[in-house]
């Protein structure tokens, strides 16, 4: 009769699965903070607001977005005002 002899423990760090759950969740958390990173590093500057009030010749370049696509289908300039 052969002896049967117990399998040795071996310590945590040389089990493949622990690599994996803690690998897992690790990558994520170094990814959102290197995103972050690049986020504020790279954060383009503020915009002021544009003024509420536009001169005439501003305003027909700023139309309304129906009348952009309007002329973007049509293919006619809509007439001045």
């Amino acid at each position: 009769m052969q002896e049967q002899h117990a399998p040795v423990a071996r310590p945590w760090w040389r089990y493949g699965m622990v690599w994996m759950v803690i690998g897992g969740p690790l990558a994520v958390v170094v990814a959102g903070i290197a995103t972050a990173v690049i986020a504020f590093h790279g954060a383009d500057p503020v915009v002021a607001p544009a003024p509420a009030q536009v001169a005439a010749e501003e305003a027909f370049d700023l139309q309304p977005a129906m009348a952009g696509r309007n002329h973007a289908a049509t293919g006619t300039v809509p007439a001045r005002r």
